[in-house]
């Protein structure tokens, strides 16, 4: 079975990266494509606009009864207030995403697994969003500016410096941004999580046609229940076969004429579960096979 989950591990996509938890789990997460990146920003800066729109309406009211002066500061201080904290508030929060990224299904990491720590830090969203004038706001504000008056050579410059930065995600391999860089953060896929179903529950009507010893059961521990779940969840006829001759062999099981693959794998899970579950209940954690019974 060990065999059979190591060659799992190995087929991965080029998009895949370790992230190690602070508690030292190795998570395999998926770097953002850089469309839907592109598409979160879009979002939120259309959300950004239509929030200083009517921003822009509330304050010419107020202006109107009030002050037109103190109206127009206001607006003015409300507006730099909104891009700068726009994209520090979401991202400081627990799901580490804005809007645009909720709705494209990506999120903010922190990549910083040299030490074991994955947490996203304050100062590592601090330090990616102010970097997001230079990369992000400077370089729009630049092309949508009139450079008629502008010196050729300065216009070319610009525009390299502005495209250097937007561009900057197209030339490294894990897409970071020039802030993502500085802060040791990425942008990762987060789907929304899918539960598989129960497998102690599938296929119920069958397992009770298999009756195991206690000493059969007590064959393995947590480490290989949870490779034995992978092995059904996959479901490849080759591996079902493989494994269950293992644990026939192992459990001196034997086997019938008419006894399917899946059906008895399926039974010693449920067997193996329960009685796993029903020992940690007594404080009894069985860790592997070579863990002491």
């Amino acid at each position: 079975m060990n065999e059979t989950l190591q060659h799992n591990a190995q087929i991965k996509s080029t998009d895949r990266r370790s992230l190690i938890t602070p508690e030292g789990i190795d998570l395999q997460i998926q770097l953002a494509d850089v469309g839907a990146r592109i598409g979160a920003i879009v979002i939120d800066l259309v959300i950004i606009n239509i929030a200083l729109v009517l921003g822009f309406f509330v304050f010419v009211l107020a202006g109107i009864t009030v002050n037109p002066e103190v109206a127009i500061s206001l607006y003015i201080v409300f507006a730099l207030f909104l891009r700068s904290f726009y994209f520090l508030a979401f991202e400081m929060g627990p799901k580490a995403a804005t809007p645009g990224k909720r709705m494209m299904k990506i999120r903010v990491a922190a990549r910083n697994t040299a030490i074991g720590q994955a947490r996203l830090s304050a100062n590592a969203i601090f330090a990616r969003n102010a970097l997001r004038e230079i990369e992000i706001f400077l370089p729009l504000s630049f092309l949508m500016a009139n450079t008629e008056s502008v010196d050729g050579l300065v216009g070319l410059l610009g525009l390299i410096w502005s495209g250097l930065f937007l561009l900057f995600p197209l030339f490294n391999k894990d897409r970071l941004r020039a802030g993502d860089l500085i802060a040791g953060t990425w942008v990762v896929r987060a789907p929304k999580p899918l539960l598989g179903r129960d497998l102690a529950k599938q296929d119920s009507h069958k397992v009770y046609t298999f009756l195991f010893s206690a000493e059969q059961v007590e064959a393995y521990g947590i480490h290989e229940l949870h490779v034995l779940e992978t092995v059904l969840r996959t479901n490849k006829a080759a591996t079902l076969q493989e494994v269950a001759d293992r644990i026939r062999k192992k459990i001196k099981w034997e086997k019938s004429v008419q006894e399917n693959d899946r059906d008895f794998l399926s039974a010693y899970y449920r067997a193996l579960r329960k009685r796993l579950e029903a020992r940690l209940i007594m404080g009894v954690r069985r860790k592997n096979k070579f863990d002491a019974r």
